[in-house]
C-alpha cells in the first residue's frame, strides 16, 4: 500500500482528483486528496502566499506515519517541488501533471508572456486581490488546452472552480536542495514529452531540471486537466512510480484492455 497526497492546479479543489482517487482506492492504496489553502472552502483571505501552500502541504505530508508519494497539477507544480525539497524524508515519489518545476524565484505568472502577464495583473486588482477562473474561450485563446473534457465535464470544471490568492499567482515558492534519488515523473498531458525535453535541452527555466536523469517524461495525450479527461490513465501512471516496492496492478477499466 501506498499513501499518494494529490494536490490539484489553480481554482481547483480536493473535488477534482474523486476519478484517479476512487482508481487508486480500488487497487489498495491511500490518498489524501488536498484543496489549497486559500481556495474554496479555505478560503479566508486573499493574502494567502505561494510560501503558504509550501507549509499547508509539508504540514499534511509529514502528519503521515510513512513516506507518501505527492503529486501536483499545474499551477501546484512549484508548490509540491518546493515541499517535496523541505519534507525529503516523508516523500518517497514525486509527479508533475502537466507542470514543471520552477526555480527559486520564479513565479506562475512568469510562465505567461508579457500581454498576458498584463491581462491576469488587471484581472486581479478587478476582484481584491483574487484571480477567478477565466472562462472557457479565454483559457483556450491562452494556450489551456480543454481537450478530452465533455460539456458535462467542462460545465462542472467551471461551475466548482474557485479563485486563487494573488499571493499564490505572483510569488515565487522557496527551493531547498534537489534530491536526485528521489523518484520523480512529469506526466506531459496538453504538450508532448518530446516537445518537454526539447524545451529542457535548451534552458528554459520552467522546464530546465526536467533534463536531470532522474526524471521520467510520461506522456498522457488529452488536454490540461487528465484528472478530469483521463482519470484511469493518470491513476495508472501514479500506480507506477515505486517507492522501493512494487505496487499494486489498478483494476480493470471497462473496455480498456489495461
Amino acid at each position: 500500500m501506498t499513501t499518494y497526497v494529490l494536490v490539484p492546479g489553480f481554482w481547483l479543489g480536493a473535488w477534482a482528483w474523486d476519478g484517479v482517487a476512487a482508481e487508486l482506492r480500488a487497487a489498495g492504496h491511500e490518498v489524501r486528496a488536498l484543496t489549497p489553502l486559500g481556495v474554496a472552502e479555505r478560503a479566508t483571505t486573499a493574502e494567502v502566499s505561494a510560501a503558504d501552500q509550501v507549509a499547508d502541504v509539508v504540514a499534511t505530508i509529514r502528519r503521515e506515519a510513512e513516506p507518501v508519494v505527492l503529486v501536483g497539477h499545474s499551477g501546484a507544480g512549484p508548490v509540491v517541488v518546493a515541499a517535496a525539497e523541505e519534507a525529503r524524508e516523508q516523500v518517497a515519489g514525486l509527479v508533475l501533471v502537466d507542470t514543471g518545476p520552477m526555480p527559486e524565484g520564479m513565479a506562475h505568472i512568469d510562465f505567461h508572456p508579457p500581454q498576458m502577464q498584463t491581462w491576469i495583473r488587471e484581472r486581479i486588482a478587478a476582484h481584491d486581490g483574487w484571480y477567478p477562473m477565466p472562462t472557457p474561450e479565454e483559457l483556450r485563446t491562452s494556450g489551456a488546452s480543454l481537450d478530452g473534457l465533455d460539456t458535462e465535464t467542462l460545465e462542472t470544471l467551471v461551475r466548482r472552480a474557485a479563485p486563487e490568492p494573488a499571493g499564490v499567482v505572483l510569488g515565487a515558492v522557496r527551493r531547498g536542495v534537489n534530491d536526485p534519488s528521489l523518484p520523480k515523473i512529469l506526466v506531459a498531458s496538453s504538450f508532448p514529452g518530446q516537445q518537454v525535453r526539447e524545451l529542457a535541452a535548451a534552458g528554459v527555466p520552467a522546464f530546465a531540471q526536467l533534463a536531470d536523469p532522474e526524471w521520467d517524461i510520461r506522456d498522457l495525450p488529452t488536454g490540461h486537466w487528465p484528472m478530469l479527461s483521463e482519470p484511469h490513465e493518470l491513476a495508472v501512471v501514479l500506480a507506477d512510480v515505486a517507492p522501493g516496492r512494487p505496487l499494486s496492478r489498478l483494476r480493470e477499466a471497462p473496455g480498456s484492455g489495461v
